[in-house]
């Protein structure tokens, strides 16, 4: 499995990045990050009411809920941005989508020699419950999920 850096925290943009190089065509990362049966296999149960900017659902973790979720943007196969409620330390998850209070999260897909290099930005953090906790929170989390990806596509490749 290609070994990848950890996630990068920037405390005066609020904002956590990982970016990671997969042993696989774009094609096959673009599917894992856009469509809900394949994010399902790496991230969280994943349904989508509909398909591109604007589509609607929920990602479910276990022993965690469902955080509800919306497609920000499209640009296939370059970009992909979601908004999401996921506010790990609110002391409970919103039952539906809440501007003021939830980050995006921007994965950019770029081809590279023998793969694919995968960036996740997660912006937004300023408006969480606890700015600090959650960017910590979700640089862990980006590290162990995107790892699950990195495992799921080159054990398929």
């Amino acid at each position: 499995m290609t070994d990848n850096q950890p996630s990068v925290i920037d405390e005066d943009t609020f904002t956590v990045r990982r970016t990671i190089r997969i042993a696989a065509p774009i094609e096959k990362v673009w599917s894992a990050v856009t469509e809900p049966q394949h994010i399902s296999r790496w991230f969280g149960r994943t349904v989508l009411d509909g398909t591109g900017a604007g589509a609607l659902g929920t990602i479910t973790f276990p022993d965690y809920g469902a955080v509800p979720l919306r497609v920000e943007a499209v640009d296939a196969p370059r970009m992909v941005s979601y908004r999401w409620g996921n506010d790990d330390a609110a002391e409970q998850l919103p039952d539906k989508l809440d501007e003021d209070h939830s980050t995006v999260f921007t994965f950019t897909l770029e081809p590279v020699p023998d793969g694919t290099r995968l960036t996740v930005v997660e912006t937004g953090f300023d408006r969480t419950s606890d700015p600090a906790a959650n960017m910590a929170s979700h640089s862990e989390g980006w590290v162990s999920e995107l790892d699950k990806l990195v495992a799921l596509l080159e054990g398929d490749a």
